[in-house]
């Protein structure tokens, strides 16, 4: 009965909206916005329909993000990247940087789409039937409004809302920020952020694994390399879940208990569970042989707070597990 209590005590937490300040969104627009980001990111662009939402990465010549997007059509010519605020300055200025002659104009539009997260079933009963109820979708529920469906967590439902305030916010509970962060930690799809910049090539953080990379379009900057790492060979590290009861911050470095010489890996996102308990979900790369073989994990050092496996919501490739 406790463990009852408990669990509808932290679901209750898990209800309704927080205003995602850790969040920017990068504007695309002009007559070749569509063929500029094509050539720029590892997500097919120019096919990208209004009602699709779709995950993409920008990488360095290296293959190494440099930042992670959700990317979705507002129009013929414009494009809404939403991205951590923390590295948005530095990466649209790289963008304007290969901007050249296209026609297409790159600009900071958080102030005008600030976003929102809505969490549960309080949300889906206050959007109402209007909402998409497919992950990866997207309606303008007006001219200065934009909702996206994210996928669920835990049977917890979210979507992003762009915008200067959700409509429905009055009829929700304020959702905790960390509550918000522990639904994206648990989801397992990666944002890079700030601290992790340039060290995951995106096989590393499962990108592809959660449709972020789309393998049949043309060239981006890192291409050849991201390719190479998807079909030459066995891929040696992704991203996995695990457990904490100490907290852990994106960049921080991940250590085996057998070799406390080198880093095993590194923390791409981590929250407090919502529950209270000071438990921490984490989600890093790590190598993959170390996991099989159940060396111990730990944070920071090799003797610091262990790292429990938990269960990611997809599949790792049976010949990588």
């Amino acid at each position: 009965m406790g463990r009852m209590k408990s669990t509808v005590a932290a679901m209750s937490k898990l209800q309704g909206a927080v205003r995602l300040t850790d969040w920017g969104v990068i504007r695309a627009s002009g007559n070749d916005a569509a063929a500029f980001l094509q050539g720029q990111l590892t997500q097919e662009v120019l096919r990208l329909d209004a009602g699709t939402v779709r995950l993409a990465g920008y990488c360095s010549a290296k293959g190494r993000l440099l930042a992670s997007f959700v990317v979705w059509r507002r129009g013929p010519a414009e494009f809404l990247l939403a991205c951590s605020a923390d590295l948005l300055p530095a990466v649209l200025k790289r963008l304007k940087m290969f901007v050249l002659r296209a026609q297409c104009q790159l600009e900071d539009a958080s102030a005008e789409w600030p976003l929102w997260g809505l969490a549960g079933d309080a949300a889906a009963a206050a959007l109402g039937a209007g909402a998409p109820a497919a992950a990866w979708r997207r309606v303008a529920p007006d001219e200065a409004s934009e909702l996206l469906r994210l996928d669920d967590v835990q049977g917890v439902p979210r979507w992003l809302f762009a915008g200067a305030e959700p409509p429905v916010l009055p009829a929700l509970p304020a959702l905790a920020p960390e509550a918000w962060a522990w639904l994206e930690v648990q989801s397992a799809v990666p944002r890079i952020v700030a601290a992790t910049v340039e060290q995951f090539v995106p096989q590393m953080v499962n990108l592809e694994l959660v449709g972020g990379v789309n393998f049949q379009k043309g060239c981006y900057p890192g291409q050849e390399i991201v390719a190479r790492s998807q079909y030459r060979g066995t891929l040696k590290r992704r991203a996995f879940l695990f457990d904490a009861d100490a907290p852990a911050a994106p960049g921080q470095d991940v250590y085996a208990a057998d070799d406390p010489a080198q880093p095993a890996g590194m923390v791409v996102a981590a929250a407090p569970a919502p529950d209270g308990s000071g438990a921490w979900a984490v989600l890093a790369e790590t190598k993959i042989a170390a996991l099989a073989d159940g060396v111990a994990l730990h944070l920071g050092a090799a003797d610091g707070p262990a790292l429990r496996p938990a269960a990611l919501p997809y599949a790792i490739p049976a010949a990588e597990a």
